[in-house]
């Protein structure tokens, strides 16, 4: 299968590399057909890979990865015609942090909207599933880095779409129970929401290498 993944950051670059692994065909998208990092990038992954602007990648894949960074995610969409992506799957793995007056970050938008909603309107005919974006990059193609049974979420309004992305996780190494279906695209404000969360964790871990593991009694 041919896929897009937008953003040429170490997210976006080991998606890349997983799908590559898997036997798919890559198109790294980035603000300009001559990103350094995007052609380094496919001159490493070699056959199958290449790089390109967000449009032009968004056109070739059949579905698509959103791997940018949440404050300039939409601007980088709007250079994407809706046509290119029309009745396709969009993986969301975007979170909507801000740097801009240090570390920690803020949210940019929360509690009553999420960074995956403003997606999905912004791109109405696409088939918008947030996922992955609760686990750094190297967890997100390699849950085994994390020992035991640990969780990661899909959110999304079209059944079809959020069973393909499942699929494809599995493929990842998420397996069937490991993946919690939380509904809606509205979901997505809670995944987002848990990335301060994540990052206090993170400090007190000490590594990005951890999950989390919803624990039912019975």
């Amino acid at each position: 299968m041919k896929y897009a993944v937008l953003g040429t950051g170490s997210v976006g670059q080991s998606i890349g590399a997983k799908l590559m692994q898997l036997g798919h065909q890559v198109c790294l998208g980035s603000r300009t057909a001559a990103s350094q990092a995007g052609q380094e990038w496919a001159q490493r992954a070699g056959s199958g890979a290449t790089a390109s602007t967000f449009a032009a990648a968004a056109d070739f894949g059949e579905r698509v990865f959103i791997c940018l960074p949440g404050v300039h995610a939409l601007d980088a969409l709007n250079s994407i015609p809706s046509e290119a992506v029309t009745g396709k799957v969009l993986v969301d793995v975007t979170n909507p942090l801000d740097f801009s007056g240090g570390f920690p970050p803020s949210l940019s938008v929360a509690n009553t909207d999420s960074l995956g909603e403003q997606i999905q309107r912004a791109l109405p005919d696409a088939l918008v599933v947030k996922s992955l974006n609760t686990v750094n990059a190297d967890i997100m193609v390699d849950p085994t880095r994390v020992p035991g049974q640990h969780n990661i979420f899909v959110a999304g309004n079209d059944a079809a779409a959020k069973q393909a992305v499942i699929a494809l996780l599995a493929d990842f190494g998420w397996t069937g129970d490991s993946v919690i279906d939380l509904g809606g695209i509205e979901a997505a404000r809670a995944t987002e929401m848990y990335l301060p969360l994540w990052l206090q964790l993170m400090s007190h871990v000490g590594s990005p290498d951890f999950n989390i593991r919803v624990v039912k009694p019975g």
